[in-house]
């Protein structure tokens, strides 16, 4: 089960960039601060907004009692019934009042029914603070507190009270000067000092009859939490599951894909097998990677082969000479008397195959500078000055070359001294093969230049036509043939984005067909 879950994931699992991973992972990483802070700010208002509608609905209740309550005939409803009223504090936006001042004396004459009203409804008022924990005071249609702490004494003169007695309910904030800190982290909430007013008239048949005015501080901020600390756990468990998500991510992503290409890397350079596919889940930049190391994994692969076999073959080049001069010099060191002729014959010998040997050597050296070439950036040479300067060296030797290079040609994206090499190579080779001349033909298509050699020899044998290319191989061995001049000439086209291929023997001698980049041209194939 668990493995067909994965395989689903993998089929459906999105290609993302290293990048994208990188910056989803510390943008998250960056915001959780951001998100905590905002949480409590957002936590905490919703406590204050909490206490504010619990005093909205404890003032909105007695107001109801209270208009009842009133002497005197009235209907039982009382005038705004229907009206909703929903908390207004924002701890960001409301302005913050100092503390609520002492109430102002007042010597003005009472109403023995308004007191009696105010009396009856004193235990109300009374035991609904004690239970909600609020300081609650009645006051008549003066702002002369009825009920509560200072009785007798005015309130007219506070902004709520005086819009309460306009007929509109109000909410506001004020310092609370009896605060003090209980705990040392409290200093985090921005309530903590602030306490809650909220005066609400007491209308009846649409006059103001008196106002209550209700006051109480909001619920802490760490109170709340530890109230609501299952919720806010799940929180912290989805937050704390969202980075074991991003720690897969970047598992998937990054880590474990690295990991395997260090454990291929490993095989590899201890001759183990090819390089593994790239994971599905890997990020688009290892997966890019993987294929390069595959890449690069198969041209070591070839270039080992390639150098094994080179090393047999030099092994084979180098053994015939090097056991011919060691036979002649054991015959001269064993026959110290042998006959002037014989002597000069087998050092003649010993010259031979020497020079061979520093002729090898020699073209060796050419071969693996011609390996190790790479192309050179901005290099441009004029076709037909490299094609007539080759033509001329060889005509004041005696060897004819001809050329249709007279026309208009681009410039090819090759050294001049590396294309007169190769066509010098190629010349020299049908030379030596018995050709008395050679044709080049030069042609322009889709942005690169072809060159055609035709020579007038006796061409290449049907069964020699797959190897020409081959380290070594030469059928002019006996006259001195290394069998490199063919290979080397192909490095060096290779290395420069070039090709040469074997044309199709027509029975007129051995042809080669040479492709090169134009300067225009953009390569899009090489080695």
């Amino acid at each position: 089960m668990i493995e067909r879950f994965k395989q689903v994931v993998r089929r459906h699992w999105p290609r993302l960039r290293l990048r994208t991973i990188l910056l989803l992972t510390f943008l998250f990483v960056a915001a959780l601060p951001g998100f905590g802070a905002l949480f409590l700010r957002v936590y905490e208002n919703s406590l204050v907004r909490q206490t504010e509608a619990e005093l909205i609905a404890q003032s909105a209740a007695l107001a109801a009692t209270a208009a009842v309550d009133w002497p005197g005939p009235h209907p039982l409803s009382p005038a705004g019934e229907g009206v909703t009223e929903a908390p207004s504090i924002d701890l960001r936006l409301t302005r913050i009042l100092p503390e609520r001042p002492e109430p102002k004396p007042l010597y003005s004459g009472e109403n023995r029914a308004v007191l009696a009203w105010a009396d009856h409804l004193r235990p109300v008022v009374h035991l609904t603070a004690r239970t909600t924990l609020a300081s609650i005071l009645l006051l008549d249609a003066y702002g002369r507190i009825l009920v509560g702490v200072r009785a007798g004494a005015s309130y007219a003169d506070l902004p709520e009270v005086r819009a309460a007695l306009g007929g509109q309910p109000v909410t506001t904030l004020r310092r609370n000067g009896a605060y003090r800190q209980h705990y040392a982290l409290e200093w985090l909430s921005r309530a903590s000092d602030l306490r809650i007013h909220h005066a609400r008239p007491i209308i009846l048949d649409g006059r103001v009859i008196g106002v209550l005015l209700l006051s109480r501080s909001p619920r802490a901020l760490f109170a709340g939490i530890y109230d609501d600390r299952g919720k806010i756990a799940l929180g912290v468990v989805l937050i704390f599951a969202t980075l074991v998500v991003l720690s897969g991510l970047l598992s998937r992503g990054i880590v474990r894909p690295v990991e395997a290409l260090r454990d291929a890397t490993r095989a590899v350079a201890g001759g183990g097998g090819p390089v593994p596919p790239a994971p599905t889940t890997a990020a688009i930049e290892i997966q890019e990677l993987y294929r390069d190391f595959g890449v690069m994994a198969e041209a070591i692969d070839r270039r080992s082969r390639y150098l094994r076999d080179f090393a047999h073959a030099v092994s084979h080049e180098f053994k015939t000479p090097l056991a011919g001069i060691g036979g002649a010099v054991e015959l001269l060191q064993d026959h110290p008397d042998m006959d002037t002729t014989d002597r000069e014959r087998f050092l003649a010998n010993i010259g031979a195959d020497a020079a061979r040997l520093n002729l090898l050597v020699s073209r060796l050296l050419d071969l693996a500078r011609a390996d190790m070439a790479t192309m050179v950036e901005g290099a441009a040479a004029d076709i037909c000055d490299v094609v007539r300067g080759v033509a001329d060296a060889f005509t004041a030797a005696g060897f004819r070359v001809l050329s249709n290079s007279d026309m208009p040609l681009p410039s090819v994206a090759v050294p001049p001294h590396v294309l007169g090499s190769v066509l010098t190579g190629l010349v020299e080779n049908s030379r030596q093969a018995g050709a008395s001349c050679v044709s080049i033909t030069v042609q322009v298509a889709a942005g690169f230049v072809e060159l055609a050699l035709q020579d007038d020899g006796p061409g290449i044998p049907g069964g020699d036509r797959d190897r020409v290319f081959e380290p070594f191989f030469t059928s002019r061995r006996a006259s001195g043939g290394t069998g490199l001049g063919l290979p080397i000439v192909r490095s060096l086209l290779q290395a420069h984005h070039g090709t040469i291929l074997l044309a199709q023997d027509d029975g007129n001698g051995a042809a080669f067909h040479l492709t090169l980049p134009a300067c225009e041209a953009t390569p899009t194939w090489g080695a």
